[in-house]
C-alpha cells in the first residue's frame, strides 16, 4: 500500500481550476520532487497531503487512513508525523536557536527539559551545526537558518519531510549543502520526502522521481534520467529554463 495517496483529487478557487481530476501514489521512503510554474498547484497539493485543504472532489489517504474526512483533532495528531521545511526557513526571531528546535518537543511531548535539551543537540550535529543553541536566528547566516529550521523539521523523528523551495534565496554552493543534507536525513532516518522546487539541479540531485504539473494535471512522472531526455515540449521547456513564444510575445510589441 502506498504511504500517501491523492485519488482523483480537483481543486478550484473561484474559476481558476488548480488541481484538476489529479491522482497521485508516493511509496514509503520515496523522494519525490514535485516541479512545475508559478501557479500550477504545487503547494495546493502539498497542503491536501496534511489535510490543511480538502478537495472539491476526490480522496486524500495517509497509510491507509482517509485525510479529507479527518476531523481537525485527528488532522493535528496526523500532522505530527510530518516535518516541514518552508521556503524562508520561518524561525522565531525571538527565540534562539535551541528553543527554535525544542519548540516542537515542547508542544507535542512530554520530554523533560534535560532529554530536550538532548535532543537539540543530536538534531544541530545532524545538520552539522553543533553547539549553537544559544545563538539567535539574526546572527546566522541564510543557509544556516535553513539548517536550523531542518533541525526544527526532524525534532519529532517525522515519517514524512516537506520541502518547500528548500534552496531558494542560496547560492549555488549553500544550495548543494542543502541537497547534501536533504540526502543524508532520508538515508539515516529512511523518510518520505516531498520537495516543492523550480531549482533543477536540486531535483536533479535529490530526487528519486520527479512529478511535474501543468495545468492541474501530471505532465511527466518518472526518474530524473527520464526528464532529461524528455521530447514533451512543455517539460523540456521547464527543464531547460528557455522562455517559449508565449512569454516572448509581449517583448516584441
Amino acid at each position: 500500500m502506498s504511504l500517501i495517496e491523492l485519488k482523483n483529487v480537483s481543486k478550484a478557487f473561484g474559476r481558476l481550476v488548480v488541481l484538476d481530476d489529479l491522482s497521485l501514489s508516493i511509496e514509503r521512503g520515496q523522494s519525490l520532487v514535485v516541479i512545475g510554474a508559478s501557479g500550477t498547484g504545487k503547494s495546493v497539493l502539498i497542503k491536501h497531503v496534511v489535510g490543511l485543504l480538502k478537495p472539491d472532489d476526490g480522496e486524500v489517504y495517509f497509510d491507509g487512513q482517509r485525510v479529507d474526512l479527518m476531523p481537525e483533532r485527528q488532522l493535528m495528531e496526523l500532522r505530527q508525523r510530518f516535518g516541514f521545511l518552508f521556503q524562508m526557513g520561518a524561525l522565531f526571531d525571538s527565540l534562539t536557536v535551541g528553543e527554535n528546535i525544542a519548540f516542537p518537543l515542547q508542544e507535542h511531548t512530554h520530554k523533560p527539559p534535560a532529554a530536550i535539551r538532548d535532543v537539540v543537540a543530536h538534531r544541530l550535529g545532524m545538520v552539522g551545526l553543533p553547539g549553537i543553541e544559544r545563538k539567535m536566528p539574526a546572527e546566522l547566516s541564510g543557509g544556516q537558518r535553513k539548517r536550523v529550521a531542518l533541525a526544527r523539521a526532524i525534532a519529532l523523528e517525522p515519517e514524512v519531510i516537506l520541502y518547500d523551495e528548500p534552496t531558494t534565496g542560496l547560492d549555488p554552493v549553500r544550495s548543494d549543502v542543502i541537497n547534501q543534507l536533504i540526502l543524508k536525513l532520508n538515508n539515516e532516518l529512511k523518510v518520505t520526502s516531498i520537495t516543492v522546487t523550480h531549482d533543477m539541479a536540486s531535483a536533479f540531485k535529490i530526487a528519486d522521481r520527479i512529478v511535474m504539473l501543468h495545468h492541474g494535471k501530471i505532465v511527466f512522472d518518472g526518474t530524473p534520467r527520464e526528464i532529461q531526455t524528455s521530447t514533451d515540449p512543455i517539460v523540456r521547456q521547464f527543464v531547460t529554463g528557455e522562455a517559449g513564444e508565449t512569454e516572448l510575445a509581449g517583448l516584441r510589441a
